[in-house]
């Protein structure tokens, strides 16, 4: 079941997929003219390759375990672990296990 696109004032659960994960899909969940969110899916060995953003970003891990590097360290990202990152850096991200994650992008125009 694909996550419903955010309507303002109404929640929208980003709860763990659990057993149901392998058969997801990344998702946008909103995105305005400042803010995307989005709920990135990641199966084990699937990577998003270097890039970098020009706003700042946080990734949320919400299950599994995500490798999150960037410029200067890598970390391992475990349910409930949040990384925020300043625009402008280069970094990727991988899914050491099966895993999805909270995406925010502060966009810049």
């Amino acid at each position: 079941m694909a996550i419903a696109h955010a309507v303002s004032g109404r929640p929208v659960s980003v709860l763990p997929y659990g057993a149901a994960l392998a058969g997801q899909q990344s998702t946008a969940v909103f995105k305005t003219e400042r803010l995307e969110v989005m709920r990135l899916v990641l199966p084990k060995g699937k990577s998003m390759p270097p890039h970098k953003l020009a706003g700042a970003i946080t990734v949320q891990c919400l299950e599994g375990l995500i490798e999150f590097a960037s410029a200067d360290s890598t970390q391992t990202l475990r349910p409930g672990d949040l990384v925020y990152l300043e625009g402008g850096v280069t970094h990727s991200i991988t899914g050491v296990e099966d895993a999805s994650a909270l995406v925010t992008i502060a966009l810049c125009r």
